[in-house]
Order: C-alpha cells, then sequence, then structure tokens
C-alpha cells in the first residue's frame, strides 16, 4: 500500500492508496477514529456501486453506519443539499465526537466536507473519492464548499480530512468522458510541477496501458498536492497555482449553468487559453499552447469552448482570486513551472 502524509500542523493525516482498499475501509478508519457512529455520504450514481461494501465494511468494524444519497450532479453542490445534509445527519444523532465519510466524486466531497466543517462547529470527515478528479486532487487539501448563482465555490471552508482512502479499482467503473474529465487535473499537475509526469502522459499507448499506470500516476499528483497545501494551507499565495486553467474554466461552467460541460473539460480548454495568453504577454515558450492542446485531444477533452469577453470579466469580478481591481493568473514559465501574476482585470479582458 502507498501512503503519503500531509503534515499541516495539528491537522496531519494520511493518504492510502491502493487497488482493493474499499473493503478494509472499516479497518483503516478504526484506526483514527474510536466514537461510535458514521454517516456515510454519498450520490445516486456511486451508490449502487460501492455504498453496500463501504457500509459492510465499517458495520464490521464495529461502527452504527446510515448511509446519505444525494442525486449525481454538480447541482447537488448548492445550499438547498446541504440543508437536506444537515436534517439527515440531524436525525441520525449525529455529535462532534461522531464521524463522516464522504464516498464519491468531487461534488460528494466538497459538499459533504463544508457540512462537516459547518455543522455543530465541525465534525471529523474522511474523503474516499471514487472519481479519478477526486483521488488526485479535490480529495486533498482540505477545500471544501458550495456554490452559488453567482459563481463557483463561494461559499466555503478550509476543513481537512481525517483520513483520504483511494481504491484505483473504482476508476473501472467510470464512463470515458468522466475518466477524461480527471484526466485534465492530472495534466494540470504535470503542467504546473512535473514535466516528466507531463510526459509520461504524453507518451501513454491506450487506455490499458493509462490504468497499468494510473497507481502511480494518482500517487505523484498527490504528492505534488500535499507539498503544495503544507506550505500554504489557505490558498493566499503558492498554493494559487493549484488554479492554473481554473479562472477560465469557473467562467466556462458558470455561462454553461454546470450543465453542458464537466469541469475537466472548462478547465482543460482554460488551461490551452492559460497558455495562449501566457505566449502572447511573451511569459510562456511558443508552442506550448499547441503541446496542451494535443495532449488534451489525447484524452478527448475539448481545446476550446466558446466564451465571450463580457462572460469572463464578470465571472472574473467574483473570482476567489481577485483583489479589488486586480486578478491573480496562474500562467506557465514553460512545461512544469507555474508562475502567479497579477493583473489589472481589464488586461485579460482581450484573451
Amino acid at each position: 500500500m502507498k501512503s503519503l502524509r500531509v503534515n499541516i500542523p495539528s491537522r496531519e493525516y494520511n493518504i492510502y492508496i491502493e487497488n482493493g482498499l474499499l473493503n478494509r475501509c472499516g479497518e483503516l478508519i478504526s484506526e483514527i477514529f474510536g466514537g461510535e457512529k458514521i454517516a456515510v455520504v454519498t450520490d445516486s450514481n456511486v451508490f449502487p456501486l460501492y455504498a453496500n461494501t463501504v457500509e459492510e465494511s465499517l458495520e464490521k468494524s464495529g461502527f452504527n453506519v446510515t448511509v446519505i444519497t444525494v442525486p449525481a450532479g454538480e447541482k447537488s453542490k448548492s445550499h438547498k443539499y446541504l440543508g437536506f445534509l444537515y436534517d439527515e445527519l440531524l436525525k441520525f444523532g449525529i455529535t462532534r465526537t461522531d464521524l463522516i465519510v464522504a464516498l464519491g466524486g468531487g461534488v460528494v466531497g466538497d459538499l459533504t466536507g463544508y457540512a462537516a466543517a459547518s455543522l455543530l462547529r465541525g465534525i471529523p470527515f474522511v474523503q474516499i473519492p471514487t472519481t479519478l478528479l477526486a483521488q488526485v486532487d479535490s480529495s486533498v487539501g482540505g477545500k471544501v464548499a458550495v456554490n452559488l448563482p453567482q459563481g463557483k465555490n463561494l461559499v466555503g471552508a478550509f476543513y481537512q480530512p481525517k483520513l483520504v482512502i483511494i481504491d484505483p479499482l473504482c476508476l473501472k467503473t467510470l464512463s470515458p468522458r468522466v475518466l477524461s474529465d480527471g484526466m485534465a487535473e492530472v495534466i494540470k499537475y504535470g503542467a504546473i510541477a512535473d514535466e516528466k509526469l507531463f510526459e509520461t502522459l504524453e507518451n501513454v499507448r491506450d487506455t490499458d496501458d493509462l490504468f497499468e499506470k494510473l497507481g502511480g500516476i494518482i500517487y505523484e499528483c498527490c504528492d505534488i498536492k500535499r507539498r503544495v497545501v503544507e506550505e500554504d494551507e489557505h490558498d493566499t499565495g503558492g498554493r494559487m497555482v493549484l488554479n492554473f486553467g481554473h479562472t477560465f474554466g469557473h467562467a466556462i461552467e458558470k455561462k454553461y449553468n454546470y450543465e453542458t460541460y464537466t469541469h475537466g473539460e472548462a478547465v482543460g480548454a482554460g488551461m490551452v487559453m492559460a497558455c495562449g495568453f501566457g505566449e502572447k504577454i511573451g511569459l510562456t515558450p511558443q508552442g506550448t499552447a499547441l503541446r496542451m492542446t494535443d495532449i488534451l485531444k489525447k484524452y478527448d477533452l475539448p481545446t476550446e469552448i466558446e466564451i465571450g469577453k463580457d462572460e469572463l470579466t464578470q465571472a472574473m469580478a467574483v473570482d476567489k482570486k481577485g483583489d479589488g481591481s486586480m486578478i491573480s493568473l496562474i500562467l506557465l514559465g514553460k512545461i512544469g513551472r507555474a508562475v502567479i501574476k497579477k493583473f489589472a482585470k481589464d488586461e485579460v479582458r482581450g484573451i
């Protein structure tokens, strides 16, 4: 079993990565939790696939378990379903000495994590991510949130999990589109911090070859995120590099009402936009946008999505990386090295 230790003062926790780990989640959780009740939150897609396995493992370890299910999709990451979770958790009689488990992708992890952070002023929680996007990105680092009509992740907190359990075999049940969605975040990690990882992704032969390498790829991505988060837990400095492509991607998601494009698809197009802008101002080497376009196409991700300049400007007005009239954009000095640069928001209207 591969493991990583996230060392944030007073909030240290382990990330475990191994095929078949879902069957041992009760054993692993019992090592860090000695309470009685565990509420498992999942969605309508994951429930029939993995909820029973997790529930049985937890009950075998002696826990009193309930499973709460929300509809699959980005629209569950809302105050409506946050209120639903509060109601269900309180019906279960949950206390601050109990535990919540997020079993699912990024939406479930973010929604559940924010419910855990805010209910009773904080209930411990564990992440069991079942999508590639969640395994390499959203389950690690403690960012939890829900969306508002004005934008994505505008209500949230920094609330670290007690444990992250990653079973790469869960990815075998993903649709090709959802797998590609996660690959956008994997590509992002190579682009911002590890050119060798980027080259590995460029040289993957086919889906079978990708699955053979996925355990190591997930480990590398989690290790990059671990290092970044340890240096900047609250996203005020270096952690912003993790948002490469996201300023543009979030604007795309909002324009299309979180329905037409997945998060990874929007971020993929956003990374091409960021590379193009970096080339335009002379920061990013010429040809980087083309290289980014080629790798996104390899993993069936869109490379260009229509969005108007006014829509982009409006989205940046509420972007969390904004500071008054300025916006911090994440650009590339080259593949494998991200650069944070501040611009007046009007300066990026011409992207």
